[in-house]
Formats: structure tokens, sequence, C-alpha cells
């Protein structure tokens, strides 16, 4: 995927997300499923509170970046009650690759279910100006 958003390709929106290390100031990157719900996109960390998290809340924003294209951006984070409708349709488009970190649930998963594991799962959206 790295080297296939190296050359400009998305696989089904993939992208690199680049972030400055919240200590070291350095740029940290890491390949991500950027996801277009209604015009909106986000980002949904489906490993947890990863350090790309910690550096997005820190900073608050980064670079998406496919090919020679780099897109700068505010990471808007959500609060625990606008996840669900998010979760649910980033684990309708790429259960297939995350699934695994969601354990028992899944895109039919109820709206309580989602909501309960919604914590551990942090979601930013993307916000360009």
């Amino acid at each position: 995927m790295r080297a296939l958003g190296r050359l400009g390709i998305s696989v089904l929106g993939s992208r690199t997300l680049a972030v400055r290390g919240r200590k070291s100031g350095e740029w940290r990157t890491t390949p991500v499923n950027l996801l277009t719900i209604d015009g909106r996109r986000y980002l949904v960390a489906p490993r947890g509170h990863t350090q790309w998290v910690r550096n997005m809340r820190a900073v608050g924003g980064g670079e998406l970046r496919l090919g020679r294209r780099v897109e700068p951006f505010r990471g808007v984070e959500l609060s625990d009650d606008e996840k669900p409708a998010v979760l649910r349709a980033y684990l309708r488009r790429w259960a297939w690759e995350v699934g695994m970190f969601f354990e028992d649930v899944d895109a039919d998963s109820p709206e309580s279910r989602l909501r309960e594991i919604a914590p551990g799962f942090p979601v930013f959206r993307v916000v360009t100006d």
C-alpha cells in the first residue's frame, strides 16, 4: 500500500498520514484509510489510541500525502456520540482489512454496541481551510 501511495495510486481511499511528533517535532508517517461520508472526510484509528492519534491531538493536524500531492489539514476529533455512524461506514468499507481490531463488532452491529466501543477508536474529521 505504501509503495502504491508513493506512486500516487490510492487503493479505496488510502493515503499516507504525516503528523509532526509531539516531542521531537519530526514528521512521522503511517498509512491510513481516508473515509468520505456526505462530502466530509474522516480518519479512523482502528488500532485505538496509537502514536499518530497522540501526535494529532497534540499538534492539531497534519498532511495527507498521495504521490507528490500533499494536503495540509486540521484534525477535529469527534465526540464518542458522533462516532457510531462513522465507525459503521468505516467497517462497511474496510472490515476485510481492519475488522480484526474491532473484535465482535461489524457494520451490522446495533447502535448501542457501536456507542459502547466508541471511546476506544478515535475519529478525526479532516478540515482543510
